[in-house]
């Protein structure tokens, strides 16, 4: 029991020093990097909550892929990033207030949080243990159930984000030629074909 309590604050403050490391970090790679640390000690926090099958997801998924896919992208991009850094004095009055409304807002919901006695007993209670189905299923009956249209929202607003982020990433360069699907599907045969008549000997 104090070995998992200890785990537990070790990895906890690990998760939260990489997560602030992630939007402090100057360089947008070792922010990248500093995520991942994030992802892996998130991993293991729901390996001490029993969670196997969501630590698992949280490494091959974010770690495995959409980590990855952001420091290549970071790598790959031509930013200037001293450029983007020069308004950041201008909108520091704004970005501070903003947060200190927030910071506001998050005290008085904590002060004012107050625990009913009947979910403090039921907080104390052992949780069921469920014989012959596993952590997967179980999540899976939860998900697609009772949360069947929430979790079909979190993929739509997913599905904006990435065409946000593509959208915004989309630069014109000129000079490049690109496809006209419509042009393509709307020519007729006359205008993509010519037949001539090549007299005998006359060809290449």
């Amino acid at each position: 029991m104090i070995i998992a309590t200890i785990s537990f604050y070790v990895f906890a403050a690990m998760t939260i020093a990489s997560a602030f490391m992630v939007i402090s970090a100057r360089n947008p790679v070792h922010s990248v990097l500093y995520l991942i640390l994030a992802f892996f000690n998130s991993a293991a926090l729901f390996v001490l909550l029993g969670a196997e099958f969501l630590a698992m997801i949280l490494i091959v998924v974010y770690v495995g892929a959409v980590a990855v896919l952001f420091l290549f992208v970071v790598m790959m991009l031509d930013i200037n990033f001293a450029e983007l850094r020069q308004g950041f004095l201008q909108y520091l009055p704004i970005g501070g207030l903003v947060g200190i409304i927030l910071l506001i807002e998050l005290i008085l919901v904590v002060s004012g949080w107050v625990l009913s006695p009947d979910a403090i007993m039921v907080g104390k209670q052992a949780a069921p243990v469920v014989e012959g189905v596993t952590n997967t299923e179980q999540l899976g009956q939860v998900i697609y159930t009772q949360y069947a249209y929430l979790f079909q929202i979190a993929g739509m607003i997913l599905l904006v984000a990435m065409i946000g982020a593509i959208v915004l990433t989309h630069r014109q360069r000129p000079g490049v030629k690109k496809q006209v699907i419509a042009t393509q599907v709307y020519r007729t045969r006359e205008e993509s074909m010519e037949v001539r008549k090549v007299e005998p000997g006359q060809g290449v």
